[in-house]
């Protein structure tokens, strides 16, 4: 039966669903491992050099970055969904692109939104980033550009539990997703000064 249906479908179709299911599979693991303290996003790497006034387009307000690999999934999660549940109601292809597109949007703003509130929640403890930070040792997260030009972001492991903040950096070179860091300082609440940590020396 499923293969009658398959065959069934046209070639759009069939990208389409095989596309949305594999978002799925993606969505689904990343979320267990989101909730079981792994990590299980990773960052394009998009490196965007192109600048306005100085401005680093790759970084959105507060650090946050549009350009994620979970973003990606988030999209084509609403985006395939989206056409498939609506293909039969919504008669005009350009419209059901358009509704499709604003839905898959509207996921990666949701759950943006919500990963950050749970950021917020982590942070909000009773841990003193100042007295607790330096020392501690983590990695890269979203790409940390160099000589304190911008924010990017680190997990570290700080009382017993991963933990996400926004990091800057005072070295000449950019300090790329998944690069093994040591913290040097705390600047704020939720800002650290990182090195990358093979620089580090006794």
């Amino acid at each position: 039966m499923i293969a009658t249906w398959w065959a069934g479908l046209s070639l759009v179709m069939k990208v389409l669903w095989s596309v949305t299911l594999a978002a799925s599979l993606i969505f689904i693991i990343q979320s267990i491992l989101t909730f079981v303290g792994a990590d299980a996003d990773s960052d394009f790497d998009t490196d965007i050099d192109t600048s306005m006034d100085g401005s680093d387009l790759s970084n959105i307000e507060g650090g946050s970055n549009l350009y994620t690999f979970r973003n990606f999934v988030n999209f084509i999660l609403g985006f395939g969904w989206s056409a498939i549940l609506l293909q039969e109601s919504i008669p005009s292809k350009a419209l059901l692109i358009l509704i499709s597109a604003v839905i898959g949007i509207a996921l990666v703003a949701a759950v943006m939104y919500l990963f950050k509130l749970l950021s917020g929640m982590q942070q909000s403890g009773n841990i003193n980033l100042q007295k607790s930070a330096a020392g501690c040792e983590g990695k890269v997260y979203l790409t940390i550009p160099a000589a304190r030009s911008g924010v990017g972001k680190v997990q570290i492991t700080i009382a017993g539990a991963v933990r996400e903040y926004d990091a800057v950096t005072e070295g000449e070179e950019d300090l790329k997703t998944g690069v093994q860091i040591r913290v040097v300082d705390a600047l704020d609440a939720g800002t650290l000064l990182v090195e990358a940590l093979n620089t580090y020396t006794i």
